[in-house]
């Protein structure tokens, strides 16, 4: 039986968090994970001295779920993003999230809100927010002896107001988001805080994101604000190797198909200098898949690399865009295993 569409604007609700009905939690106790709840509550029953509040015991996730062309709902990349918090869990000294049971999770809650998956072609999508946290009390520097991981799920549009477009990024060398070695290649809401002021920076000076340089020396190209970056030249892909990037499923995903393309791979450090040598440039995340980038200006030396001069996103670029959007809306073949299908 087909749900019945919440009555929304789907062209038009931006990319924020809009109330569905459900959410999905379960809880670690004992050293062990318990039943799956379903929940209609927004809120979280937490204690004052949870490890999440004072010792940054985090770790969330985002994916999609997307209306196919055929109707059917498709999940995308969900065991990397499974994955991807075990990584992270283990870096905080959480316990992991079995990869079945992140993916039952995710595969119950976008059920239990399909009348918010938007419809295909609005420009709209499901956002998926796994989130796992510390809520044992402890006030010693110490892991909590209790967990609690849920996800939610909210209707969202484009991440930029004008889409698959071009935008300014700025250099901002004031303020670092991580360091080598540290906290960098885990999604954790330390490393967004972190980010905050840069940001804030960028969007005070007319950028829509800020850009970050390797922390150490400020020679090499690091991430482009919440994003992988990533530039082309000569048919190659060309990304950032670094100990302080998070690993990037979108930029994953689009390395492997870059090759199947024709396109050469090259994942390396970049120094700043080499910028001037991209035909095409962007940044590359589950929010926006690709935001190509029109230039990136050095605001302290006032050097300005351009890397779209007709303002519009290059072929590369437009071809990578395509061939991930045509995978999650079922309309190309997902030879890659990368799809789960929501059953009807």
């Amino acid at each position: 039986m087909t749900m019945e569409k919440a009555n929304l604007d789907w062209s038009n609700i931006g990319f924020g968090y809009i109330k569905t009905d459900y959410n999905v939690r379960c809880y670690y106790r004992n050293g062990q994970w318990g039943a799956i709840e379903v929940s209609s509550d927004e809120n979280i029953p937490l204690h004052m001295a949870a490890t999440c509040l004072h010792y940054g015991q985090e770790a969330f996730e985002g994916l999609k779920a997307f209306t196919g062309k055929d109707g059917r709902i498709r999940i995308f990349r969900a065991e990397a993003n499974a994955e991807r918090m075990q990584a992270t869990s283990d870096a905080t000294l959480m316990p992991r999230v079995p990869t079945e049971l992140f993916v039952e999770m995710v595969k119950r809650v976008v059920k239990l809100n399909e009348r918010f998956v938007p419809p295909y072609g609005s420009g709209a999508v499901l956002y998926i927010r796994p989130l796992l946290i510390g809520t044992g009390a402890q006030l010693g520097v110490h892991p909590a002896s209790e967990y609690l991981f849920l996800i939610l799920v909210s209707p969202v549009g484009p991440y930029f107001k004008g889409g698959f477009a071009v935008t300014p990024y700025a250099i901002i060398r004031q303020y670092d988001r991580t360091a080598p070695l540290g906290m960098g290649s885990f999604k954790v809401g330390g490393n967004y805080a972190a980010s905050l002021r840069a940001n804030k920076m960028a969007h005070d000076l007319g950028y829509s994101c800020e850009f970050y340089l390797d922390s150490k020396e400020k020679k090499y190209i690091d991430e482009a604000g919440a994003a992988n970056f990533f530039g082309i030249k000569n048919d190659t892909y060309v990304t950032p190797a670094s100990t302080s990037i998070l690993p990037s499923v979108t930029n994953d995903s689009l390395q492997r198909v870059a090759r199947d393309l024709g396109m050469k791979v090259e994942k390396r450090r970049i120094p700043l200098e080499e910028l001037e040598t991209f035909e095409e440039a962007g940044a590359c995340g589950t929010a926006a898949v690709i935001s190509p980038i029109e230039r990136i200006d050095d605001i302290e030396t006032g050097k300005s690399y351009v890397f779209a001069k007709d303002g519009k996103p290059g072929p590369w670029s437009r071809h990578l865009y395509d061939a991930i959007t045509a995978i999650q809306f079922g309309e190309a073949e997902d030879k890659y295993g990368w799809i789960t299908m929501l059953e009807d």
